[in-house]
C-alpha cells in the first residue's frame, strides 16, 4: 500500500459533503435522503460496526461493507467505537477509508465517522493479552489510572483513560481528525455506583478533554451514547435531563461547546424516544427526548433500529407503499424528528443490499410520518 494516505486528514466539511451529496445523487439517490446539520450533508443511514467476532474474517467483510457502502452513495456516516470487536472495527474502518481515498472514489472531507470511548477494551490485534490484562499492564501499572477508576460497569471516566484512548482511536482509524467522539454509555455504567451529583462532575471532566482535543482539531464535536438513561421516566434512578448535560457542556466550553450529538436505541419496540413525555427545557414541560433534542440543537443518531434482527420476524403492516421488512423498520426511524439516522450494522454483501435499499426513496414528509407512526405501533405483533 503507498504511504501517501496512510493518515487521513482533514474532517468531515460542507464543501465535501456537499460534494458526496451530489455523487450519491449521481448514484440515484434522492437529495431527500441526506440532511443537513451545522451545514454538513449526512446521510440518513449510517453504518454500524458493533456486531461480529475479532478475526480477520470479519475484518475483511467489514472492510468490504465499508468501503462498497460508501461507494454505493448511500452513506457517508459510519459509526463505531473503541472497544468495538475489541478496536478491530475501527482499524477495519481505517483501512476500509484508506482504499476509497486511494481509489479515488472519496476524499477525507466527504464522509462523518464516528467513535465512543469510556468502556474498558483489549486490542484484538494481541489476543494473548485479555481485557482486564491489558488495562493493568496500559493504564494501571504506569499509574494513568487506578482501580477504583473502573465502574461495576466496566466504564472509566478517568480523563487520563479518555484521552488515550482518543489518541488510540486516531491510530486505529488512521485519521488526524474524528468528526464526533461519544462518552459511551456512562451513566448507565456509573449510576450504581456514585450519585447523580459525582456523575456529573465526572462527566465535566470528560467534556474538558473533548474539548481541549477540539482544540487540537482532533475531534469536531463530541456527544453521549446512551441506552437507558434518556428513555426512562424522569423519577427513575437511570434518568439524566438532556438540558443538564448541555448545561455542563456550556459551563466547559460556552455556546460554542462541540456537544452537539446523542445516541439512543430506537425502534418499534423500544419507541420511548418518540412517546415518553420525559424531558424539560426551560420551561417546557412533558417534553420527549426527541423534542428536548431539537429544542437543544442536538442532532441525534439510533441503534438498534432492526433490533439485533429480532424485529424482522414482527408482522408488521405495508406503509407508504413499502414492503421489504427492512425498509418498513427503517423508514420511520430515518423519518422522525431530529434524527440524522438510525446506524444500521452488517458485514455480508446481500445484507448490505437490503439494508441500504431504502436510500433510494425519500424519508417520509411529517404530515406521512404523523399518518402512520400510530398504526405501525399498534401493528408491530
Amino acid at each position: 500500500m503507498s504511504d501517501k494516505y496512510d493518515l487521513l486528514t482533514g474532517y468531515a466539511t460542507p464543501s465535501g459533503t456537499k460534494k458526496y451529496l451530489k455523487f450519491a445523487i449521481s448514484r440515484g439517490k434522492p437529495e431527500s435522503h441526506f440532511r443537513l446539520f451545522d451545514e454538513l450533508f449526512l446521510s440518513s443511514i449510517g453504518m454500524g460496526t458493533y456486531l461480529g467476532q475479532p478475526n480477520s474474517k470479519d475484518d475483511l467483510d467489514m472492510e468490504n461493507a465499508v468501503y462498497e457502502s460508501i461507494k454505493s452513495g448511500a452513506v457517508n456516516v459510519i459509526d463505531s467505537a473503541i472497544n468495538y470487536r475489541a478496536m478491530k472495527s475501527e482499524k477495519t474502518i481505517g483501512r476500509g477509508l484508506i482504499r476509497l481515498v486511494n481509489d479515488g472514489i472519496i476524499t477525507r472531507d466527504e464522509v462523518f465517522i464516528c467513535t465512543k470511548n469510556g468502556y474498558i477494551t483489549n486490542d484484538g490485534d494481541y489476543p494473548g493479552l485479555g481485557v482486564m490484562e491489558y488495562v493493568q499492564d496500559m493504564f494501571v501499572t504506569p499509574g494513568l489510572i487506578n482501580e477504583k477508576d473502573i465502574s461495576s460497569g466496566y466504564n472509566i471516566l478517568n480523563p487520563s483513560y479518555i484521552s488515550k484512548c482518543i489518541d488510540k482511536s486516531l491510530m486505529n482509524l488512521h485519521l488526524s481528525t474524528i468528526d464526533l467522539v461519544y462518552i459511551h454509555n456512562a451513566y448507565e455504567s456509573w449510576y450504581n455506583d456514585v450519585d447523580k451529583e459525582h456523575f456529573k462532575e465526572m462527566l465535566s471532566k470528560v467534556f474538558e478533554v473533548y474539548e481541549k482535543y477540539r482544540t487540537a482539531n482532533k475531534i469536531r464535536y463530541y456527544g453521549m451514547a446512551t441506552w437507558a438513561c434518556f428513555r426512562v421516566e424522569a423519577n427513575s434512578k437511570e434518568y439524566l435531563s438532556l438540558e443538564e448535560m448541555v448545561k455542563i457542556a456550556e459551563k466547559v466550553g460556552g455556546h460554542s461547546h462541540g456537544f452537539r450529538f446523542i445516541q439512543l436505541p430506537y425502534n418499534l419496540a423500544y419507541s420511548e424516544a418518540l412517546l415518553l413525555k420525559n424531558q424539560s427545557v426551560g420551561m417546557e414541560k412533558n417534553l420527549t427526548i426527541l423534542e428536548a433534542a431539537e429544542r437543544l440543537n442536538i442532532k441525534i443518531f439510533t441503534s438498534i433500529p432492526l433490533f439485533q434482527g429480532r424485529l424482522l420476524k414482527s408482522t408488521i403492516p405495508d406503509y407508504a407503499g413499502i414492503t421489504d421488512p427492512v425498509a418498513k423498520l427503517v423508514q420511520v426511524l430515518r423519518s422522525s424528528p431530529s434524527v440524522i439516522a438510525p446506524l444500521i450494522g452488517y458485514k455480508k454483501m446481500e445484507h448490505l443490499k437490503q439494508n441500504l435499499g431504502i436510500s433510494n426513496i425519500p424519508p417520509l414528509k411529517p404530515e406521512e410520518f404523523k399518518e402512520v407512526i400510530n398504526a405501525l405501533l399498534k401493528g408491530v405483533t
